[in-house]
């Protein structure tokens, strides 16, 4: 039988989980370490006690609760572009998220706005998770040149996707998009030394994100599991019943959104009226 592990070697292993995601909270971590040591049997309230004696508890962030229930993987997707300071200059990460797994898709950093970094990101989602099918995908995003572009609009309406766009430039038009933001910023970048340049930039992101969708748990997802794992889960789950089944009833599509909203379309793009508010507090 395998020894109990010392307080030492278990605060050792937190360490070393936040030197990678220096934001990662207690919980999560507590996770991390029942799946890494799955026969030690301390609860989850040693472990606060163990963190909180080592001034190791991060203090809780806001949360904010808005309206939405997606129900499958591919139903949403969710675009932003949002900044990353480096000494040199500024860079620029473009992201694609879809809601319902929490996972980042697609992602390029970059040092400036030009929409074909943007492309590039959609390109990689595309690639990413295509093969699960996309069939009445929603993608959304706010309304910034990169995508109202012809080439954007292009590569969507190319798989059938119904684009929505927010009426304003209002964060909680396009919550969960800002949420992820905050996360790789909160959780991670305002944590470390600001990179030198864009390409040591770009190193820093590779890393954060292959941790957050493969490591990070995510407290809506089923069990706690990752992004991508929650993604292979459910699409292992499909291939064993023929087909994924959401867990709640699939709604229509542009009628999800507990009626906080109605859809106005304006050349052939269906916008949001009023405030498009997706649900971020359980990311």
């Amino acid at each position: 039988m395998r020894r109990e592990l010392s307080e030492k070697e278990i605060l050792d292993t937190v360490r070393d989980i936040r030197h990678e995601a220096p934001g990662i909270g207690a919980y999560k971590l507590y996770l991390m370490l029942k799946e890494l040591y799955s026969d030690q049997k301390r609860g989850r309230d040693w472990f606060y006690g163990l963190m909180h004696e080592s001034h190791l508890m991060l203090k809780p962030g806001k949360r904010r609760h808005k309206g939405l229930t997606v129900n499958s993987i591919n139903q949403l997707w969710v675009a932003d572009i949002t900044y990353i300071d480096t000494d040199e200059s500024m860079a620029y990460l473009h992201l694609l998220t879809d809601t319902f797994t929490h996972e980042i898709i697609g992602w390029v950093l970059s040092d400036s706005l030009v929409a074909s970094n943007t492309v590039t990101a959609l390109d990689m989602g595309i690639l990413c998770v295509s093969h699960q099918g996309i069939d009445g995908l929603i993608h959304h995003s706010n309304r910034s040149v990169q995508y109202c572009c012809n080439q954007y609009i292009d590569r969507l309406q190319a798989i059938k996707a119904t684009i929505s766009m927010t009426e304003d430039y209002k964060p909680t038009d396009n919550a969960i998009a800002e949420r992820v933001n905050g996360i790789i910023k909160q959780e991670w970048l305002y944590r470390m030394k600001r990179p030198p340049d864009v390409l040591i930039a770009r190193e820093l992101l590779t890393g954060i994100i292959g941790f957050y969708n493969n490591r990070r748990p995510h407290r809506s997802n089923k069990d706690m599991l990752p992004p991508a794992r929650f993604r292979e889960a459910l699409t292992c789950m499909s291939s064993l019943n023929g087909g994924f089944a959401p867990p709640a009833v699939r709604l229509p599509p542009l009628c999800f959104f507990h009626g906080c909203f109605a859809w106005k379309k304006k050349n052939g793009i269906f916008a949001a009226v009023n405030r498009f508010r997706i649900q971020p507090s359980t990311l």
